[in-house]
């Protein structure tokens, strides 16, 4: 997802100064190389397309709970 890349060296947030994305790639880039040992890590945000593997979805409203489903199959889209 555009924008939720976060960078951290040592436990620290870098800003988005730091580093650059390639988008097209996921390549990260920081600007500044770390302190040899220093632990880079990186979290964001994904989207997987999907859609609904079966046209009907069961329920037994005897065993539903406060909107609980048991189960709604997925299939991933691939591109």
């Amino acid at each position: 997802v555009a924008g939720s890349v976060a960078i951290a060296v040592g436990g620290v947030a870098l800003g988005a100064a730091a580093f650059t994305l390639d988008a097209a790639t996921g390549l990260v880039t920081l600007k500044a190389a770390p302190a040899a040992g220093a632990i880079v890590t990186a979290g964001f945000l994904f989207d997987v397309p999907v859609r609904f593997a079966t046209d009907r979805i069961e329920v037994d409203h005897q065993a539903l709970r406060a909107g609980l489903v048991a189960d709604i199959p997925v299939i991933e889209i691939r591109r």
